[in-house]
């Protein structure tokens, strides 16, 4: 079985703009970067820094972005008329007749 790390990349980014499981990814995440278990051990000093860092990052981007489209999409809706509002209009007939 081969993982790519586009394929997980790919699985993070779903899983964590999930609207259920969106909040756990992020604590799960949080958790991991605390945690002294990691892929790489935080004793070594320079590869120990790089998964917590490459996740951090990932995390920060992946939050970010998701605030930035909520602000958005708000923005959005505010900027658009309810489409449910009934206008009232005063209008005269005009005959198309020749006199």
């Amino acid at each position: 079985m081969k993982i790519s790390l586009s394929a997980i990349y790919n699985w993070y980014r779903t899983a964590i703009r999930h609207p259920k499981y969106g909040i756990w990814v992020v604590v799960a995440t949080l958790v991991y970067l605390v945690s002294p278990i990691d892929l790489s051990p935080d004793i070594f000093p320079i590869a120990g820094q790089i998964d917590d860092f490459i996740l951090f990052s990932l995390l920060m981007t992946e939050v970010s972005q998701i605030a930035i489209d909520k602000y958005r999409n708000r923005k959005q809706e505010e900027n658009t008329p309810p489409s449910d509002v009934t206008v009232e209009v005063e209008a005269e007939t005009v005959s198309t007749e020749k006199v």
